[in-house]
């Protein structure tokens, strides 16, 4: 059983993440994939690992990220976590032009934290 003092020192917090259907285009010099969003915060993306994706945590990508409503996001985002199913990226270049409308699509999500806990 783990004590409280414990549980506190892997408990961190997070920008608040957003679940919302996206279709995304991932590409690296001759390379590209198409994936899912899985969920979306204000420092980064979570998506779905396109089947054959075989890139590494530290390598950038460009994203093009098309939501409902003809919202198109593209960006560049490196890649900070990778599992066999899903691949973290965190924003590297955001275009000026694209920043206003994702922190309008992100709304109260741009400034909530949440509290997640390592495992």
């Amino acid at each position: 059983m783990c004590s409280d003092k414990a549980t506190a020192q892997h408990a961190h917090e997070r920008h608040a993440r957003m679940k919302v259907p996206a279709a995304v285009l991932m590409s690296r010099r001759h390379e590209a994939f198409s994936t899912e969003l899985v969920d979306i915060s204000a420092t980064g993306v979570l998506l779905k690992r396109p089947p054959r994706w075989s890139g590494a945590v530290g390598q950038v990508w460009v994203l093009d990220i098309v939501f409902a409503h003809d919202l198109h996001i593209n960006m560049e985002a490196e890649v900070a976590r990778v599992s066999a199913r899903q691949v973290g990226l965190k924003y590297s270049l955001i275009p000026e032009d694209k920043q206003g409308a994702l922190w309008d699509l992100l709304g109260g999500y741009a400034d909530t934290l949440e509290e997640w806990h390592d495992e």
